[in-house]
């Protein structure tokens, strides 16, 4: 869970707010509201990265749908037992 302190805090407990930083995202408050966000480069690049792998994954997963249903209008289909049937050949092939 990320931590949430106040401005002040900034200036009255540094390290604790460093070390937390370190650790993960820290929400910074003004007047009760948030106003900003604090972290290590480490934290902060670990979360870039996270970002990317999951919008790669998303886009993968949206280009296998495209893809999907580009076969099914082209009538590249199976039937399931055809598709279990071709499961069932790649599995003997591997083993």
């Amino acid at each position: 869970m990320e931590a949430i302190y106040s401005s002040v805090a900034l200036r009255d407990r540094q390290r604790e707010v460093k070390d937390a930083a370190r650790k993960d995202v820290v929400r910074i408050t003004e007047n009760g509201n948030g106003a900003f966000v604090f972290c290590s480069e480490e934290v902060f690049e670990r979360r870039l990265q996270r970002a990317a792998d999951e919008a790669l994954y998303a886009e993968r997963m949206a280009q296998a749908v495209r893809d999907g249903r580009a076969d099914v209008k082209a009538g590249r289909t199976l039937s399931l037992e055809e598709g279990f049937a071709a499961i069932e050949s790649r599995r003997a092939r591997r083993a």
